[in-house]
């Protein structure tokens, strides 16, 4: 009598758990092939106001990794071919991109570097950064002719969210109304942040600094911020005599308010260099990583840098 209940039981738990787990493998699967990919997170921020309520958004680099020296997993091979749609940047960015994208649809990937109306904004990657140039073996020291840091120009998210629409719309043209909805909200909240900005730096126009990553050109450029150059070191070794000297020199000379570091890089580094000035020593986050993809995401991530620079550079 125990044998045979027992036998029922385990094929009732057949019939009820295994065409589950098909259908939760299948969906998994299914949602899978429909993600559309970013490279970089930023990126990834502006998509998923875009896709939300139409697809998922995933980015491709973990949180802490340069899109300069990322190495790609066999996972990232299985993402990117099983994506809808693949957003990135460029090859100056993304170097190991190009090679793995040879056997991907064209209509499958946007790089947003050849958009002919994004190219018309691209700036030189040393545009207003004459001082401060100290090379050394640096992980950001081999960008190329423009700088591709586009995620920071207002201006071209629109273009990018753009043409994430109008891709979206090929792939999805039953959401149409949705994805139109999502550009339009993602425009509307975008200018309202951009106002608000505005107002927040108008204090701290004539207040310079230094970077240790050429990275914010469009931010500055829209907002009238006083970038007096960037410092080009490795972050994981400490700098010579010479290098800390010679940085000094320039943050005297401009008087400098502020040096910005990025999260990778040690503060005890930093501080060496400012020892025995009156700069203080800030943090920038070029990549959001603190920030979880939503549909606010962009806006959250632009308003975060803000405060950012605020902290730093606003002496009240």
């Amino acid at each position: 009598m125990k044998k045979y209940i027992s036998l029922n039981f385990k094929q009732l738990l057949r019939i009820l758990i295994l065409p589950s787990l098909l259908f939760i493998t299948q969906s998994i699967a299914t949602r899978a092939n429909a993600d559309v990919l970013t490279s970089v997170k930023p990126i990834g921020f502006i998509t998923q106001a875009i896709t939300y309520g139409v697809t998922e958004t995933d980015v491709l680099l973990p949180d802490g990794a340069s899109p300069h020296t990322y190495s790609l997993k066999p996972s990232d091979l299985v993402k990117i071919k099983q994506a809808q749609l693949v957003v990135w940047v460029g090859e100056d960015l993304e170097a190991f991109m190009p090679t793995v994208l040879k056997g991907i649809d064209k209509d499958k990937q946007i790089e947003l570097m050849e958009i002919p109306d994004i190219k018309k904004l691209l700036r030189t990657g040393t545009q207003n950064h004459e001082h401060g140039k100290l090379d050394s073996d640096d992980e950001h020291d081999h960008h190329g002719s423009y700088d591709e840091h586009i995620w920071l120009s207002p201006q071209i998210a629109k273009i990018i969210a753009k043409t994430v629409h109008d891709k979206l719309i090929d792939l999805y043209p039953d959401k149409r109304d949705l994805i139109d909805e999502n550009l339009n909200e993602f425009t509307i909240k975008l200018a309202e942040t951009e106002q608000s900005i505005a107002k927040k730096l108008i204090n701290v126009q004539n207040s310079g600094y230094f970077v240790f990553h050429d990275a914010y050109g469009y931010f500055e450029s829209q907002f009238g911020l006083k970038n007096l150059g960037s410092f080009t070191i490795n972050p994981a070794v400490q700098p010579g005599v010479q290098t800390v000297y010679a940085i000094k020199q320039e943050l005297k000379e401009h008087q400098a308010v502020c040096v910005f570091r990025e999260p990778q890089f040690s503060p005890a580094v930093i501080e060496k260099l400012v020892n025995g000035t009156d700069v203080r020593i800030g943090e920038l986050n070029p990549l959001g990583t603190d920030i979880a993809l939503s549909k606010n995401a962009y806006s959250q991530f632009l308003l975060r840098l803000t405060q950012q620079l605020l902290d730093c550079l606003d002496k009240n």
